[in-house]
C-alpha cells in the first residue's frame, strides 16, 4: 500500500506505526524527519519468508479474478488462505479507529487507484482490476499490488497497464545503495510523463517489513526528501499511473482514492531489499502468470 503525504498526525495517535499508502490515515507531512529503520539478514529473510508467502496466496487468487465474481467474495477468500497459511491479513483493521480499513484486500477497479474497499460490487468483462495485498507472517510484514485486466480491455486501457508494469521495474532499477532515494521516481516519471499520462503524487511507496508503513516515503514524483540508499533498506516500490490527470480524490468511504477526472488507473508494487552490492525483489514476478492465465486479448 502506499502513504498518503498528509494527516500523519492521526495516524501516530493510533495503534499503527507506519502509514497506508491508504486513504486518509496514512503517511507523514512532506519533509518531516525520515526515521528509516534499517534490517540485517535474518529480519530481511523474515521479510522474505512473508513476501513468498503473500505471491504464494496471489497466484491461487488471480485466476479467481473473473467478471460476476463480487469483490467482497475475493476478500472472504484472501482471509481464509492467509489464516490456514499461518499468517495474518496486514491490511485488516489498519487505520483511525473510527474507521480502520474493513478487509484483508484492497480491490480498486478502473478509476479506483487504491484502497477499493471489498463489496458486493461484481467485476465486469473489460474492469482493470487493481489488487493490493499484505501479510503479517512471524512477524514480519509483506506487501505487493498488480492490476489484472478482467476479460477482454480495451487498447488503451492495455496500454496504460504496460506502462504501469514498466514503471515499476524502471523504479526498481534505479533502486541502487549508494545512490540517492529520489531516482526512484526520477526513473518512474521520466518514464510515464512524457508518454502523457498523470503520476500519482498525493499517494506513494513506502518503507515496510517491521510495519504496514514506515519510513523513507518513496514517491513516484520527484520531491520530498532525499536520502542514499543503503543496505538493509526495505522498500515498497508502487507506481499509480492515470490515464489522465494524476490528481486523485478520496471517496466518502474515507478510503477508496478514485482519479479526479474518472479516468482509469493501474497499480503495480514490489516489495524489494536494498544489498550494498546487490538489488533483491522479496515478491514473485507474477506478471508473466497473469498474462499467461488471460491470455490477454484487447478490443
Amino acid at each position: 500500500m502506499g502513504k498518503r503525504a498528509a494527516l500523519a498526525a492521526a495516524l501516530s495517535a493510533g495503534p499503527w506505526s507506519g502509514v497506508m499508502e491508504s486513504a486518509p490515515p496514512l503517511a507523514g507531512p512532506p519533509g518531516k524527519e525520515s526515521m528509516i529503520r534499517l534490517k540485517n539478514e535474518k529480519q530481511i529473510g523474515g521479510i522474505r519468508r512473508s513476501c513468498k508467502l503473500l505471491s504464494a496466496m496471489y497466484r491461487e487468487l488471480i485466476p479467481l479474478v473473473v467478471p460476476g465474481v463480487e469483490t467482497l467474495e475475493l476478500d472472504k477468500w484472501a482471509r481464509n488462505w492467509i489464516k490456514k497459511a499461518g499468517g495474518s491479513p496486514a491490511f485488516l483493521g489498519y487505520g483511525p479507529r473510527d474507521n480502520p480499513f474493513p478487509g484483508a484486500l484492497c480491490v480498486s477497479i478502473n478509476q479506483e487507484v487504491i484502497h477499493g474497499v471489498p463489496s458486493r460490487r461484481k467485476i465486469r468483462e473489460g474492469d482493470l482490476v487493481s489488487l493490493d495485498c499484505g501479510i503479517l507472517f512471524e512477524g514480519f510484514i509483506s506487501d505487493q499490488a498488480l492490476t489484472i485486466e478482467a476479460g477482454k480491455v480495451s487498447g488503451p486501457a492495455h496500454k496504460l497497464n504496460e506502462i504501469t508494469r514498466e514503471c515499476l521495474y524502471r523504479g526498481i532499477g534505479a533502486a541502487k545503495a549508494g545512490d540517492r532515494l529520489l531516482q526512484i521516481a526520477r526513473a518512474i516519471h521520466g518514464y510515464a510523463a512524457p508518454l502523457g499520462y498523470g503520476i500519482v503524487r498525493q499517494f506513494c511507496g513506502h518503507g515496510v517489513g517491521f510495519s504496514v508503513h514506515e519510513d523513507p516515503q518513496v514517491p513516484n514524483h520527484p520531491h520530498g526528501s532525499n536520502p542514499r540508499m543503503g543496505g538493509g533498506l526495505v522498500i515498497a516500490i508502487e507506481p499509480m499511473i492515470n490515464q489522465g490527470t494524476g490528481d486523485v480524490e478520496v471517496l466518502q468511504d474515507g478510503w477508496t482514492v478514485v482519479t479526479a477526472d474518472q479516468k482509469l488507473s493501474a497499480h503495480w508494487e514490489h516489495t524489494v531489499a536494498i544489498f550494498p552490492d546487490h538489488t533483491e525483489i522479496l515478491t514473485d514476478n507474477l506478471e508473466p502468470y497473469v498474462e499467461s492465465v488471460y491470455n490477454v486479448d484487447t478490443l
